[in-house]
């Protein structure tokens, strides 16, 4: 090491303490001045140091410049430092980013505790963090540690929270004479300018709060162990990522003053709560790592509430109201005053005693908070405070009859509680002047009330009302689905509960509302999960290529054991088998040329010596290679995934697994629906995708949770593992997305997806290179080890494109249809037509834009395209018969029915008309069926059709479509003009019931129409019973 220059001064500040500069300044004997008012802001303390060289002087700023150009600048210093080779000092230079990225001083509680988590694992078996002894690694970090406030009071209370290991290492380092005197000079500048220091103290707070800012909120009259915040959740429902934010929230406050935190389950509502959904919260907040000083029940304090109704009564500031909902919205709306409003107390305690008896009349009643109907702020004009709900509760059984409203409840229950700050998401800011009337009206003590940000993310709905929808319809697999916003959906999706938490915390108790996006949190998952997630390989299965190694001749398969990780060895070892017989990835494969030289990944590099393209090119046969192990891997362009297809004899286990890999779709298409905005309207049609694979045999051992790595492919979870009861069972794997922007944008993007294509072929130019000339077909194998396990039929069809889903073919689970429509077998000759044919069709697509424009200019109008024209006749509609119908065993708004189409079999359909229609009205009814949709679980159940009806605007009316007098189960409906062979199941991507739907309507004649065409069968016209002016879904 060439020695720069004389350094003539170190400088280290105190705010935050630069201890690793002062201590390196000590153990290398250099010049040191503490200096308490330097703020050059760096991440482990601000420093400088000025060095005189041959040259000209030079100066540096921030901690970590500075102990970097110490070490280097004179070849004794490194030596020191325990610099003494290029692996020493790579090494070395790993630890001090780690200071600068994962110990700022500024980080959060939570980053900072997974960095002691690294640490002490990292020491677990070392006495220092590199090598065998002390070097300038150790003295950073230590620097970094001590300059950590949250740390030192861990070490000083002996908490075990931080780990031994870690412990163990710092108070060593921290006892040797260089670090005793870093530390005095900070202790010996602190006594001797008191003064300075309490002129600087408040600048740096202030800019503290300007750098964390969400967190270093004000709360009024917050005293040190008086501080009672609380988690109020509904149990109507799953926790969702909104809940986990207000409950870290609150836990957060309640720690940060020492004081007491309450989870209250917010029971007012029996219709909805159930005692399993408190279960799973209490379980989540486990996950979560929050752990309530005290769970209670909003149900505890029913008696008292009650008693303070009373007491509004009394006081003549609340009154029974006998109006329908729909009056007391108009009236409110109007700012109209009840007709109740002003009866006496005597009449309004008579008739708060019917309700409470539940009485007939008393039912119809509910009590109303008397505050002023003439409040510009909605929430202010008379709220509702109690109503009846003869359903049972969950806790307290019958012995109520009617129940307090949320915004009534909650400040009676904060101040009885003594909640001293009550946490709430910005969508209450309206509500927090009548939270204050109640407290005030009823002479409580004053509970202060901090508003943040909810958390809203794009494409994503958080109202459990919407998300049971979802449930309900059978739209989703339940609360813990892989496509919920959920605690359980996500974590099932693969997000650690470390990097949820690490990221709620990020956002802090802010009050700005922002729409977010997924990318960061996932992006803050992959850095969790990356380090230690196992690497594995799998294939798609679809048009698997067979591989064969030709100068293997005294080859023979064999095992080998190689590290899961290769950058963490601590991840573990598994088991990859090699052999002259190997399988690739079709879409890999396709693009080989012959003499190419590629690398297989994990093993070296090959020659591609033959491609036999099958007769029609759309597929290859064989490839023979030539292992070239001696090559370069760094020149090769192509790295590619491979499994072994031969195994050894006597390893069965050794053969690849089937896997299935699932990937997912937002549930709606739209970032934010707005307040007028339909949410079925906005419903993604298809929201799983699955791709078969062959996965290598270390995927056995997985287990249910486990998160991995599949080379070129990205993270999975395990979702189901193998089972070896069922070994031709597949394992499951959902992908996890990792933040960038083709793993979080939504699939059902407005572009279209592009149009079918011709089969892969082989490229002309590959063709020409082939040095076996023409290509051969595919020869039998005759491999002594072949397994029924690889003679799979072909699961897709070759023409299904995705948007946005570059070189991947999906089977699609939906649940309005199946994905790929079914294709006839063409001749080689056709399918080498194909691009001709579009480009022929181009002349004719211009031809009618031409006629289009001579319509719009007043000459006669263009007909309409063929293809809209005969869309309607891709819809299979038939006549159906109900036989049998019965209540759906897990679900209150579905019937399941068995009708008669016309078919060998009754179909099974499962309907949401439970609550428009009786067991009576469905029995033996002639009804319109839509058979083509594929087949969707439902609550457990599959439903093999959809019954067409007729509602209202509003959706309260339902009636069922008649077909004309004399038909029969089975009978086709058409429309004239538009006939034509349906489709035997609709494609979802090309949205042929999304676009037709629309225009289903009842005319004034109660005649069922697609725009205005009628809905007809071989005996006559199609209508409803009573709906005119309806929509048919």
């Amino acid at each position: 090491m060439v020695k720069m220059g004389v350094i003539s001064k170190i400088t280290a500040s105190t705010k935050p303490a630069s201890y690793a500069v002062a201590a390196v300044a000590h153990l290398l004997k250099l010049p040191l001045s503490v200096d308490p008012l330097a703020a050059e802001p760096s991440v482990t303390g601000p420093a400088s140091v000025t060095a005189q060289s041959a040259t000209t002087p030079i100066s540096l700023s921030g901690s970590i410049p500075v102990l970097r150009y110490v070490a280097r600048v004179d070849a004794s210093h490194a030596k020191t430092l325990g610099i003494t080779d290029t692996l020493r000092h790579s090494q070395i230079d790993y630890w001090i980013d780690f200071c600068g990225i994962s110990l700022a001083p500024e980080a959060g509680f939570k980053p900072l505790a997974t960095a002691f988590n690294a640490l002490n694992s990292h020491l677990k078996m070392r006495s220092f963090l590199v090598g065998y002894s002390l070097t300038l690694a150790d003295i950073a970090c230590w620097g970094a540690l001590r300059a950590i406030p949250i740390f030192n009071q861990k070490v000083k209370a002996k908490d075990n929270g931080l780990g031994p290991y870690l412990t163990r290492w710092f108070n060593h380092v921290d006892s040797l004479d260089f670090a005793t005197l870093a530390v005095a000079e900070f202790e010996k500048a602190r006594i001797s300018i008191q003064s300075i220091l309490s002129k600087t103290k408040a600048v740096a707070s202030k800019e503290k709060k300007g750098d964390q800012g969400s967190f270093e909120i004000n709360l009024v009259d917050a005293q040190m162990g008086k501080v009672v915040t609380r988690f109020p959740p509904e149990p109507s429902g799953y926790m969702h990522i909104g809940h986990a934010k207000a409950a870290l929230l609150n836990e957060y406050f309640a720690r940060k003053y020492e004081g007491t935190m309450i989870c209250r389950f917010d029971d007012t509502n029996p219709s909805k709560e159930k005692s399993e959904f408190e279960e799973t919260i209490m379980e989540d907040l486990v996950l979560l790592g929050i752990k309530p000083d005290r769970i209670t029940h909003t149900s505890d304090c029913f008696d008292v509430i009650y008693e303070y109704a009373l007491k509004l009564i009394k006081k003549g500031l609340a009154y029974v109201d006998d109006s329908t909902q729909e009056v007391m919205r108009e009236e409110r709306m109007a700012l109209i005053e009840s007709k109740c409003r002003n009866l006496s107390v005597e009449e309004n305690l008579r008739r708060f005693s019917e309700m409470t008896r539940g009485s007939e009349k008393g039912v119809l009643m509910c009590l109303r908070a008397k505050i002023n109907m003439k409040d510009p702020n909605g929430t202010m004009r008379d709220p509702v405070i109690y109503r009846c709900n003869a359903t049972p509760h969950h806790r307290t059984g019958t012995k109520w009859k009617l129940y307090p409203i949320y915004d009534f409840a909650c400040p009676i229950v904060d101040a009885h509680e003594g909640v001293t700050h009550a946490l709430r998401s910005m969508e209450y800011r309206d509500r927090n002047p009548q939270y204050d009337w109640f407290l005030t009206a009823l002479e409580l003590r004053k509970v202060h009330i901090w508003d943040f940000s909810r958390v809203n993310f794009v494409y994503t709905l958080l109202s459990k009302r919407k998300l049971a929808w979802f449930v309900e319809e059978g739209l989703v697999t339940g609360w813990d689905d892989a496509r919920f916003p959920t605690v359980r959906g996500i974590r099932r999706r693969g997000m650690t509960i470390q990097a949820l938490r690490d990221y709620i915390l990020m956002q802090g108790a802010s009050q700005k509302m922002l729409e977010l996006e997924w990318d960061k949190i996932w992006t803050l998952n992959k850095k969790v999960i990356d380090p230690i997630a196992p690497r594995h390989t799998a294939l798609e299965r679809e048009k698997i290529t067979k591989v064969k190694v030709i100068n293997a001749d005294l080859f023979t398969p064999y095992t080998k054991s190689v590290p899961k990780h290769q950058k963490n060895p601590e991840v573990g070892e598994k088991m990859t088998t090699y052999s002259p017989e190997l399988y690739l990835e079709f879409n890999d494969a396709k693009d080989l040329v012959v003499g190419e030289e590629v690398t297989l990944m994990a093993w070296g590099n090959v020659i591609v010596e033959k491609i036999d393209w099958a007769e029609g090119n759309d597929f290859i046969g064989t490839i023979e290679i030539r292992l070239n192990l001696d090559g370069d891997f760094k020149k090769t362009k192509k790295k590619l995934t491979w499994l072994a297809r031969g195994i050894p004899s006597n390893e069965p286990q050794q053969a690849p697994v089937r896997a299935t890999l699932f990937d997912f779709d937002y549930l709606i298409t739209k970032k934010k629906l707005e307040e007028d905005d339909e949410m079925k309207d906005f419903v993604t049609p298809v929201t799983e995708f699955k791709t078969e694979a062959w996965g290598d045999a270390n995927l056995r051992l997985c287990k249910q949770g486990d998160i991995i790595q599949l080379e070129r492919k990205g993270y999975y979870i395990v979702d189901k593992a193998f089972d070896p009861a069922a070994p031709n069972s597949s394992i499951h794997l959902f992908l996890i997305p990792d933040g960038r922007v083709d793993s979080i944008k939504s699939k059902a993007a407005p572009e279209e997806p592009a149009a079918a294509s011709a089969p892969v072929a082989a490229p002309a130019a590959k063709k020409a290179k082939t040095a076996k000339g023409a290509a051969a077909k595919p020869v039998a194998s005759d491999d002594p080890l072949k397994s029924p396990m690889y003679a799979s039929k072909k699961v897709y069809t070759e023409t299904a494109k995705f948007p946005g889903v570059v070189g991947q073919m999906y089977e699609v689970k939906a649940f309005y249809g199946s994905p790929f429509a079914a294709t006839k077998a063409v001749a080689p000759s056709a399918k080498a037509a194909a691009p001709a044919a579009v480009d022929a069709a181009t002349p004719a697509t211009e031809g009618k834009k031409e006629k289009a424009e001579k319509g719009k200019k007043g000459g006669s109008p263009a007909a309409a395209p063929a293809a809209e024209a005969s869309i309607i006749s891709k819809l299979d509609m038939v006549v159906g018969k109900i036989i049998k119908v019965e209540n759906h065993p897990d679900a209150d708004s579905l019937y399941v029915e068995q009708i008669d189409c016309g078919e060998a079999q009754p179909r099974t359909v499962v309907s949401g008309l439970r609550k428009f229609m009786t067991l009576e009205d469905l029995q033996d009814r002639m009804i319109l069926v839509l058979k083509n949709l594929k087949p969707a679980a439902m609550r457990g159940i599959k439903s093999h059709a959809m019954v067409l009806c007729a509602s209202n605007a509003d959706h309260t009316k339902v009636e069922f479509l008649i077909p004309p007098a004399g038909s029969k189960p089975g009978d086709r409906v058409f429309f004239e003009g538009h006939e034509g062979t349906p489709e035997e199941q609709l494609n979802p991507k090309k949205k042929v019931w999304e676009t037709v739907q629309p225009d289903f309507k009842t005319r004034d004649d109660l005649v069922a129409v697609w725009k205005n065409v009628e809905f007809r069968t071989a005996k006559g016209i199609v209508k409803t019973g009573s709906l005119a002016g309806a929509s048919i879904k």
